[in-house]
């Protein structure tokens, strides 16, 4: 897999697929951009498939620090100046919603129509964040993964789909504490509730209706504050793509096609 160096840090992405339009997928707090692997069959066959590593994740650089929304973002956009691509349809998931909304807010230019999964304008309290931080750069990532993984996936989809749900497990232990514990810095001082009304790009709001990690209030805040917003509930916990994949793929598929 390449990578394209952007000043201090390196990103590893995967560019695939024959489509003319480049759908950008962007992983969330704790996975690589492997967490897609469920969508990129069928995605490849309309799009061209723009994934990549997060800052402090998978095979991209750990640098050190607390991390910023707005650095997250400013990667994406060096990442799309390296390769020459001006402008794609965007998807992120949590974390990369996050992002996601900060480039519909001040990148709009950049972005054709905007996919925000399982995310929020805000999430948890500064204390959840920090004690978070603390255990994670202390004792490392398996003493969070257990509890992580009971929010990622419904108690029946984690019975039902035990292999799935240990590949995620392995994903998450095997993610840098030090690139986790920044990301989750970006994610505690993360307020973009009052900016969020700014985004006129199209956008498509996919939320779980069992997710404990995004509360319902939150995500219809986002489709109630962003101009013509569209929004589908999933049967599933916070990995939505991963235990509704056929139905998230679809609303992806149908909302980017024209």
């Amino acid at each position: 897999m390449p990578f394209v160096n952007l000043g201090e840090f390196k990103t590893h992405y995967a560019l695939s697929g024959e489509g003319e339009a480049v759908l950008l997928l962007s992983n969330s707090l704790g996975t690589d951009f492997s967490m897609w692997n469920p969508q990129l069959a069928e995605l490849e066959k309309k799009f061209r498939i723009l994934r990549y590593d997060t800052r402090g994740h998978g095979k991209s650089s750990v640098t050190p620090g607390d991390y910023t929304i707005e650095q997250l973002g400013r990667d994406v956009l060096g990442l799309l100046d390296s390769l020459g691509i001006d402008r794609v349809n965007f998807c992120g998931l949590s974390m990369g919603g996050m992002t996601g909304i900060w480039l519909g807010i001040h990148a709009p230019r950049r972005v054709h129509r905007l996919v925000l999964c399982n995310t929020a304008a805000r999430i948890g309290s500064a204390e959840m964040w920090n004690a978070r931080i603390a255990t994670v750069r202390k004792d490392g990532m398996k003493p969070v993964a257990a509890a992580v993984i009971e929010r990622w996936f419904t108690r029946g989809f984690r019975a039902a789909f035990p292999d799935e749900v240990a590949t995620a497990q392995r994903m998450l232990e095997n993610t840098s504490p030090e690139g986790y514990a920044a990301c989750c810095a970006a994610i505690r001082d993360m307020d973009q509730r009052e900016a969020v009304s700014q985004i006129c790009t199209p956008t498509l709001v996919i939320y779980g209706g069992s997710d404990a990690v995004i509360p319902l209030p939150d995500a219809h805040f986002l489709t109630q504050q962003i101009r013509a917003a569209q929004e589908v509930e999933l049967t599933a916990a916070h990995l939505s793509n991963v235990e509704q994949a056929e139905a998230f793929t679809e609303a992806v598929s149908s909302f980017l096609s024209p």
